[in-house]
């Protein structure tokens, strides 16, 4: 569906996707955090080629290299905000106790310490979505995809969402990728790429 698409986008850089429904937006998000394989070209993150890597190879390196945030936070409903957060460390096959440490500091920094025993059921969406965000940073991600984050939150929590993506592209000089239909976070971008019928305009 793509035609001739060339991107390059600049560690710690926020760059924007936004177009209607059906342009190609969360598609190419899938590519770029190697869910989706494209048919031909190359795709290449932290000078790794990693569009021919085998199967086993690609999931490492994204557990490893790549934090995903969606619309909905996808929370495991059974586990408590800490163990949603310690996930991907647990299947990265980090130790338990350095595991806790990494969350909990992540809990501290997001202003959720006092969360870290809820379910995600006794969470405001708000939260859900921090915890979230914690999880999607958990094994130290060098890019941060997100696809309609703020999608299903109201305006204030929107607000705070956003901010914290700026605030965390600051501190730890993140590359985020944001697919969106607010205008507002994509005005913030560093970058705003307009998609139409799988092409830029």
């Amino acid at each position: 569906m793509f035609k001739d698409i060339s991107l390059n986008i600049d560690k710690g850089e926020v760059v924007s996707i936004v177009g209607a429904s059906g342009a190609g937006k969360t598609t190419l998000l899938q590519i770029l955090g190697t869910l989706d394989t494209p048919s031909s070209g190359e795709l290449i993150i932290s000078d790794q080629t990693v569009s021919n890597l085998s199967r086993s190879s690609l999931a490492n390196f994204r557990n490893k290299h790549i934090g995903f945030v969606f619309q909905f936070h996808r929370l495991l409903p059974e586990f408590t905000a800490l163990e949603n957060i310690m996930m991907p460390a647990w299947i990265a096959g980090v130790k338990d106790k350095e595991a806790e440490k990494r969350a909990k500091e992540l809990l501290s920094e997001l202003s959720l310490s006092h969360r870290a025993g809820h379910l995600p059921s006794e969470l405001s969406g708000g939260e859900q979505q921090r915890v979230a965000v914690a999880r999607a940073l958990m094994n130290k991600p060098d890019i941060l995809l997100a696809d309609e984050p703020s999608g299903n939150l109201d305006s204030e929590n929107a607000d705070l969402l956003h901010d914290l993506f700026f605030e965390l592209r600051d501190k730890l000089n993140l590359t985020i990728i944001i697919v969106t239909h607010n205008e507002d976070l994509a005005s913030r971008a560093d970058r705003t790429l307009r998609m139409a019928d799988g092409v830029f305009v």
